[in-house]
């Protein structure tokens, strides 16, 4: 069985060039978290020359979380279907974004884009939020408040469970 690779969040894009399709990773440290909302509104207000906020050098994961019960940070945190994100992710990118953790097939644009940047996008399991949920020590709402459970967060992660399903040459283990 293969040895899980451990790293920590920022990431240094050398270490993410390193990484090849079907890696399991734990990750550690903070992250951004939002989804469809949240990407539109951020890629709306780079189109109106008013950027809401930088994510150059970010890891997003795309995730709306449930509400947290007594005694957790969030409730369940299971990654959202990414290629709801496809739209928006070669911008990205292109304008500094290293990394993406989500759910399921990316389009062919995305994967160019990762190559083209040297990036990676990594598998959580689906059905796992309670697991993830458990990883997360702790939470804030960065923007977009009114968006509720789409608003951006950051969240410190430890130990948090992914796998390379894009790497940055292009590899997919979607094809795999």
């Amino acid at each position: 069985m293969q040895d899980i690779i451990r790293l920590n969040l920022p990431f240094d894009k050398e270490e993410l060039k390193k990484l090849r399709v079907g890696d399991r990773v734990q990750l550690t440290g903070d992250m951004l978290v939002f989804r469809d909302a949240g990407h539109k509104r951020l890629y709306q207000s780079i189109l109106d020359g008013k950027q809401a906020f930088e994510y150059k050098g970010e890891t997003i994961y795309f995730m709306g979380p449930c509400p947290a019960r007594e005694g957790e940070v969030l409730g369940s945190a299971g990654p959202t279907t990414s290629c709801r994100m496809d739209k928006y992710t070669p911008f990205m990118l292109d304008n500094g974004l290293l990394a993406q953790i989500g759910k399921g097939k990316r389009s062919q644009e995305c994967i160019d884009a990762f190559v083209r940047n040297g990036c990676v996008y990594f598998a959580a399991i689906g059905g796992a939020g309670a697991i993830y949920s458990k990883c997360i020590e702790k939470a804030e709402v960065l923007y977009f408040e009114d968006l509720g459970t789409e608003a951006v967060r950051r969240i410190w992660v430890k130990d948090f469970p992914v796998v390379v399903a894009i790497d940055s040459q292009g590899n997919n283990i979607y094809n795999e």
